[in-house]
């Protein structure tokens, strides 16, 4: 901590005698791990989203400065007209907008169209794109799941038609459903819904691969890619017409959000991501004004915030602003459930939950900031309660008896577990030494790996983790968000890594999109919870907020788990 403070006075110092030329109008921004992939049909992670939604665009966005979460359409020129009880999506597609320039168009200019986006829907589906997002689709358009079971080559991609997905004409897209699904205004506002255009798929390298290039309509198009270093992106000079909001919520008005209310998006020129994985590595370059925000981490927040939860002085008069920003991201400890010990002993999993002080935890990674989860799903969700309490706690003589009733006094006939750490940085790596302490203490010995954080899903992906800290940052405020990280059709490669299954589950979870009013909901999602606490496929750990910075020549910040293309709405003051 001392060589902590050190640096940041020095830096200080340093930053009292520095003035500031004209600011160039880019952003430069820092990435935690280098990306685990470009194709927005793959991307399911933070670290990819923040580079992705800059490129690509989607049928509908969130409102910038309104919370709570509303959509509203980006590429669509309306919401979708819904009809024939809620299976039948009508959508028509603005015009006149344009995709970046490629060379896989000939040298023309190429108009976007509904057909882009029924490629895109296809992509997800089709098996060999492994898409993260099959979940989402799986079993709810009219013959997408016959086509992913018959399509097998380029050809078949082409020449099988999906009757769930019609483009009548070039500006009108309709999408019939098997059953009501209301989530699919979400879903059509993330990545793996983007418009992916005939030539490009042909175009690459390895046929539906587009993992090494990125041709959007978005407000950035791609300059410059070097593998884990640094990604350049610069103003798409023909992004179709959208302004910056013209009303806010209640906290706009109070933070002057809306100064550029009305003005063409837009504002910055370029956008530098710079990989850089140690925590000190992006404080110091953050101080040094070389990235223009930055989240604080378990070391940095007692130098840069006061007791009493604000920025300290010293650093408000270095023209640094501080948000403290609720999330939709939570935390908690994983098993495989497939695995031959812990997925097959209940007693096991239950001493491993009353074994970690997930209090201390909290203290130790995130300075107390987070807040300690007492529920599946978190705060900001329908399912939530602050009155919920969950079914262990810190007991380290109960973890020792359960251990015991499980087959394994003091761990005895217990062989060696791995614990997979999600990333290769220094907190990472504590974080895992941590958890090996708790269960060590008891008498269950972990091994542990270090991962890269693209290394680390790529086991989640395909089912080579044991235990690990699980992480969700919701796709949309809704339950079924969290609901379906526990079905059995979602095995990894989709979400459910810890291969969970539970078929009153999955049931439960068929009956939300039938349900008629809000008390049924409620009903699922309390019976959910019970369950999964019961069966204990997860350890409940944290639901995180951030404490982020950010340099005050840039406008018209504010900080959002939901919204990842939030780029086009910041300014750069050249002056300040």
């Amino acid at each position: 901590m001392k060589a902590w403070s050190l640096i940041a006075i020095l830096l200080i110092s340093l930053a009292c005698t520095k003035k500031d030329s004209a600011r160039e109008n880019s952003l430069n921004w820092a990435l935690s791990s280098a990306l685990s992939t470009i194709d927005p049909a793959l991307c399911y992670d933070t670290v990819s989203s923040k580079v992705v939604y800059q490129v690509y665009e989607t049928l509908y966005e969130y409102e910038y400065l309104v919370r709570p979460y509303q959509l509203k359409p980006l590429l669509a020129e309306d919401m979708p007209l819904v009809t024939d009880e809620g299976k039948t999506y009508k959508i028509k597609i603005k015009d006149g907008i344009y995709f970046h320039d490629s060379t896989h168009f000939g040298g023309k200019r190429r108009k976007l169209k509904a057909q882009d986006f029924i490629n895109q829907i296809k992509r997800v589906a089709y098996v060999p794109t492994q898409s993260t997002g099959w979940w989402m689709f799986d079993n709810k358009v009219i013959g997408l799941n016959e086509f992913r079971e018959k399509a097998k080559t380029l050809e078949d991609f082409f020449k099988l038609d999906v009757p769930g997905l019609q483009a009548p004409d070039d500006q009108t897209l309709i999408i019939k459903l098997k059953e009501p699904y209301p989530q699919l205004q979400y879903v059509l506002a993330m990545a793996f819904s983007t418009p992916m255009p005939e030539e490009v798929i042909k175009g690459t390298k390895n046929e539906l691969d587009a993992s090494n290039t990125m041709i959007g309509t978005g407000p950035y198009q791609l300059v410059e890619r070097n593998h884990g270093l640094n990604i350049k992106l610069k103003k798409f000079k023909n992004y179709h017409t959208q302004t910056y909001p013209a009303n806010g919520d209640r906290i706009s008005y109070e933070k002057k959000l809306l100064t550029d209310r009305g003005k063409e998006l837009p504002f910055i020129d370029r956008i530098n991501f710079h990989i850089i994985k140690e925590d000190q590595t992006r404080w110091l370059k953050f101080m040094n004004k070389e990235i223009d925000a930055i989240v604080l981490r378990k070391d940095q927040i007692p130098i840069a915030i006061g007791p009493s939860g604000q920025l300290k002085e010293e650093f408000q008069g270095q023209g640094i602003e501080l948000q403290v920003a609720p999330t939709l991201t939570y935390w908690w400890l994983a098993f495989n459930m497939k695995h031959p010990i812990i997925g097959k002993n209940l007693k096991l999993r239950q001493a491993i939950a009353h074994a970690v002080n997930i209090d201390e935890y909290i203290q130790k990674f995130t300075h107390n900031i987070s807040l300690k989860a007492n529920s599946i799903y978190p705060p900001g969700v329908f399912g939530y309660s602050p009155s919920n309490i969950l079914p262990y706690d810190y007991n380290p003589a109960k973890a020792k008896k359960l251990l015991a009733e499980a087959g394994y006094p003091e761990g005895k006939g217990l062989p060696e577990f791995n614990y997979d750490v999600r990333g290769s940085s220094t907190v990472s790596r504590q974080m895992g030494e941590y958890i090996q302490k708790e269960l060590e203490s008891i008498g269950i010995k972990l091994k542990l790996n270090i991962n890269t954080f693209p290394g680390f899903l790529n086991k989640a992906r395909t089912g080579q983790l044991e235990i690990w800290q699980g992480g969700w940052q919701m796709d949309y405020p809704d339950p079924e968000n969290v609901i379906q990280l526990f079905i059995t059709k979602n095995h990894s490669p989709g979400p459910n890594s810890t291969f969970y299954s539970n078929k009153e589950v999955d049931k439960l979870y068929q009956e939300l999109f039938s349900v008629k009013n809000e008390a049924e909901v409620k009903e699922i999602t309390s019976k959910v919870q019970k369950i999964v606490n019961k069966d204990l496929p997860w350890v409940m750990q944290f639901y995180t907020r951030n404490y982020i910075l950010h340099h005050t020549y840039v406008k018209n910040f504010r900080q959002s788990d939901l919204i990842n293309n939030n780029f086009k709405y910041l300014r750069i003051s050249t002056k300040n």
